[in-house]
This record gives C-alpha cells, sequence and structure tokens, in this order.
C-alpha cells in the first residue's frame, strides 16, 4: 500500500530533502548497532536495548511533527511492553517488543487513526509493507527512471528469493551439499552473505520508524493518487514494488525455487528414496521441520501483501494461478514439515514443544487454505482475519479439552525402547515433570522389565501432589476426578512394584 499523502508546502519537500540523508546516516548507525549487538550473538538485553535505541531515534528525527501529549503515553507503553525481553528474550516477548514499537510510531506520528479497525490497518501497513520502502526510497533518492523502470520491478524478487533460498538450504542437507559443491574457492570468507542479507532486513526494518509514512486514511481517485505519487517523486502504480511486473516475476521464481524442495521431499521423504551415503534420513526429516514454517509464514506475508483487495494483481488471470501453485506448495511444505516431526518423534519421543509445533504447523496450513478462500471468494481482508481468529479460538478449545500431559506420557512410555517400540530411553525426570496426570503411564512404565527403582518413591510424590490438589472441593476439577478414580481402582501391588 503506497503512501499517496501530498506533501504541505514546497518548504516541506525542501525539508525532506534536507532530512533525507540524516535518516540514511541514522538507519545506517542503527544497522550497524544491531550488527554488534546481534550478529553472531545470543539475544537477550540487547533486544531490549535495541528497542530503545530505534524509539529513541524515532523520536529525534520525527521531533517537528510529535504529538507531545501521546509521547507521555507511548513512552510507558514501551518500557511495559521491554519487561518481558528484559526477563527473558524469547518467542513470546518478541511480539510485545515488536507491537509497542509500532503503536508508539502511530500514537506519536498519526493524529487521524482513532479507531481500532484503522489503527490496526495502519499497523499492518506498517510492519508488511514498511519495510519495502525503503528500497523504494533508494532508490528514488537516485531519481534515475531507467533504474525505476528496471530494477525495482526485480529487486524483490531477488532479495526474498535470496531469503527462501538460505531458509530453504538451512532445512534441506542435500541442498546444502550440493551449493558446497557448487562453492568456488574460499569466497565466503572475504564476502558473507549472509551478514549482507541481515544488513538489508535491519535496514529495511527500522527505516520506517525513521523515515515515518502512513499511508492515506481512505483510498484515492486512481488519477489524484498517480498525480500525488508523482508529486513526491515515487514510482507510480503501475511501478511500484507491489505492481502486476513484480508480482509476475517474484511468483515465476518463487515457484521454481519451491518446486526443486517439493520434488525432493516427495522423493526422499513421501516415496522413501535412498539418501546419499554421507546424509542421514534422521538429519534430512529433523533440520528441515522448523525452517520450513518459517518460509511458509513468509509466503504467506507476501500473498497478503501482494494480492490486497482492490490491488492491480487480485484481477489478473496469469498471477492468480501462480499464486495458487505457490499456496499448494506451501501447505505441502507444511504438510513435509509435520511429516518430519512426525518421523523425528517416532526416535525421539514426544514433548510439550513438539506437540505444541505439530498444532502450529496445522495453524499455519489452515492460514494458507484462508488465504486462497478469501482471493477465491473475494473477501476483505477483515474476513481473513476473522475467520484465522474464529480458527484460532476452536483451536484454543479444542486444546483446553485435551489431556497433553496423559498423551505425552503414554506415548513415550509406549514408544520407548524398554516397550519394544523404536524410541529412545525413557526419559524419567521429563516424565515425572509432567505432573500427576503422567501417573498411570508412570505405572505401566515401572511394570516393564528393567525399570529403575526410585521410580516407585518419585511416583509416590505425584501420588501427594495429586491428593494434596483435590483435598478440597474448591480445586475439584473433572479431569483430576477421574484420575484419582483411576488411581482409587488399582490394586495396591500394582503400584508398590
Amino acid at each position: 500500500m503506497a503512501d499517496f499523502t501530498a506533501p504541505d508546502s514546497n518548504a516541506s519537500s525542501v525539508q525532506e530533502a534536507i532530512t533525507l540523508p540524516v535518516k540514511g546516516v541514522i538507519v545506517l548507525a542503527l544497522a550497524a548497532l544491531a550488527d554488534w549487538l546481534f550478529y553472531g550473538h545470543g539475544i537477550g538485553i540487547s533486544a531490549a536495548i535495541f528497542a530503545v535505541a530505534v524509539a529513541c531515534a524515532s523520536l529525534l528525527v520525527n521531533l517537528a511533527t510529535l504529538n507531545r501529549k501521546q509521547v507521555l503515553l507511548a513512552g510507558p507503553v514501551l518500557l511495559i511492553a521491554l519487561i518481558p525481553a528484559i526477563e527473558e528474550f524469547n518467542a513470546a516477548s518478541l511480539p510485545f517488543m515488536a507491537l509497542a514499537l509500532g503503536v508508539g510510531l502511530l500514537l506519536t506520528t498519526n493524529r487521524d487513526r482513532h479507531g481500532l479497525g484503522e489503527r490496526a490497518a495502519a499497523l499492518c501497513d506498517l510492519y508488511l509493507v514498511g519495510p519495502f520502502r525503503f528500497f523504494r526510497d533508494a532508490i528514488g533518492a537516485f531519481n534515475l527512471p531507467a533504474l525505476k523502470s528496471g530494477f525495482v520491478v526485480w529487486f524483490i524478487p531477488i532479495v526474498l528469493g535470496c531469503i527462501f533460498v538460505l531458509l530453504l538450504v538451512s532445512a534441506n542437507p542435500l541442498l546444502e551439499k550440493w551449493i558446497n559443491l557448487l562453492n568456488p574457492g574460499n569466497t565466503a570468507s572475504y564476502i558473507s552473505l549472509g551478514r549482507i542479507l541481515f544488513w538489508i532486513v535491519v535496514l529495511s526494518i527500522v527505516w520506517p520508524f525513521i523515515h515515518v509514512r502512513w499511508s492515506a486514511k481512505r483510498d484515492m481517485p486512481a488519477g489524484l493518487a498517480e498525480a500525488a505519487a508523482l508529486a513526491q517523486g515515487m514510482p507510480s502504480r503501475h511501478n511500484d514494488f507491489f505492481g502486476v511486473a513484480t508480482i509476475l516475476r517474484s511468483l515465476i521464481l518463487f515457484n521454481l525455487l519451491f518446486a526443486v524442495q517439493t520434488a525432493l521431499d516427495v522423493a526422499y521423504l513421501w516415496a522413501n528414496a535412498t539418501l546419499p551415503s554421507d546424509i542421514s534420513y534422521a538429519s534430512y526429516a529433523h533440520r528441515g521441520a522448523y525452517p520450513l514454517i518459517v518460509t511458509a509464514l513468509l509466503a504467506a506475508g507476501f500473498v497478503l501483501a501482494a494480492m490486497r483487495p482492490g490491488g492491480p494483481a487480485e484481477q489478473s488471470r496469469v498471477i492468480r494461478p501462480l499464486v495458487y501453485l505457490w499456496v499448494a506448495q506451501n501447505v505441502l511444505l507444511v504438510m513435509s514439515s509435520i511429516l518430519r516431526l512426525d518421523l523425528y518423534i517416532q526416535i525421539y519421543l514426544l514433548t510439550w514443544w513438539r506437540v505444541a509445533a505439530f498444532i502450529w504447523m496445522v495453524l499455519v496450513a489452515l492460514g494458507l487454505v484462508l488465504i486462497v478462500a478469501r482471493i477465491v471468494l473475494n473477501r476483505s481482508n477483515d474476513w481473513l482475519i476473522r475467520a484465522n481468529l474464529i480458527t484460532l479460538a476452536a483451536t484454543l478449545y479444542v486444546c483446553s479439552l485435551v489431556n497433553f500431559a496423559a498423551i505425552i506420557a503414554d506415548y513415550n512410555v509406549s514408544h520407548s525402547r524398554e516397550a519394544g517400540g523404536k524410541g529412545v530411553w525413557i526419559d524419567m525426570n521429563y516424565l515425572l515433570s509432567l505432573g500427576p496426570q503422567a501417573l498411570p503411564a508412570i505405572d505401566r512404565a515401572i511394570a516393564l522389565p528393567g525399570f529403575d527403582q526410585t521410580l516407585v518413591s518419585r511416583r509416590g510424590c505425584l501420588v501427594e501432589q495429586q491428593t494434596r490438589e483435590t483435598a478440597s472441593w474448591r480445586s475439584w476439577g473433572f479431569r483430576s476426578w477421574r484420575l484419582q478414580r483411576a488411581l482409587d481402582a488399582q490394586p495396591k501391588s500394582s503400584t508398590t512394584g
């Protein structure tokens, strides 16, 4: 979604031209700080430090246009959101930090958004479209028409194509082996592709917070939007980063890249073809489970940004089949990830995180299908959001009724090496950490030949915990009641070994 807000006066345009190089220097300084904080290092308090640096830089650069009253609100919001990251940086604390930066920027620099829907749309524009504005503005700064008309339509396909290649190679040891065979000498010691991509990603993420450009609140007529875009020196609708030409080239390239991974998965994962001697089947199955999900999420984000309702690509008869083909490959990619994780669990058994990964993969696959449904049914993004929220709510409701602790414990005992399965030996410490709901499975483990004698006494601790938790009627639960009935029905000899 391009920004078509025209400048207020020639003076503001001159001021913009003066501050643009300054903004470029600040963004480069932030990228250098990110390199020093993150590249090759673990992430912890460094994430909070970088978030504060981005917020301060944005505040400094946009001081003239700030809503001073909202700054007093945005500051505490950011500080509260940083507390989880300071406590521990993980997948749960990162969204709070990223969302707080966006909300703070919205509160302080956008006075026109009041409703929840308008603010949510502005944040989606900031996170999904904003990073691509860095490339558009960088090219526009040179004011080279030939560069704009030729390079712009290939820039996104090449950049995203390189990211997809890195993700696919990290997920597939066969691709990694082929890339290593193509490596001419020790070029990597001089130029690090990973570091270059790291800088590009950081620059594109930080740029919208420094060079703030909110999209227009309401859609403008095509002619007025075109004129406003030309007045700002921006690429027009027919030549922007999400124009038909860019999307078409991207989809052709992405489909070809994904076809390689799809063909390898079909051959080696689904058809059980023989792998090269230096690559084990376990490594092939395990390595790709999580990177391929990241790949599918990135692909879904691209489809949402490119096939926006009313956009030029949505009605294209050439682009639509390519989108369907690419989403189908991504759904197959997710199914391959589920199969990879299943093969890994058959050997290394279940954990809470692996169950969560299964559920997350299914949700990603359903999200991709819903994206196709939105395009086919010509629905709005609001419909897509509601459908995903309903799917998520239904999934969480079903999960709340499932006794995962008992399922994990029962699976691990049944498929363990002690029980004659092809899995590893039972991790008794993990089994006990599942709590009283694991007691039926623990009793089965005790009955197996060669079990650890200390398991009986440790089992008693769980029984005492179950007794304490069900001692009062106030703590009664149907699941605990069922467990207690099962324990009471057991003969005493079966629990003493």
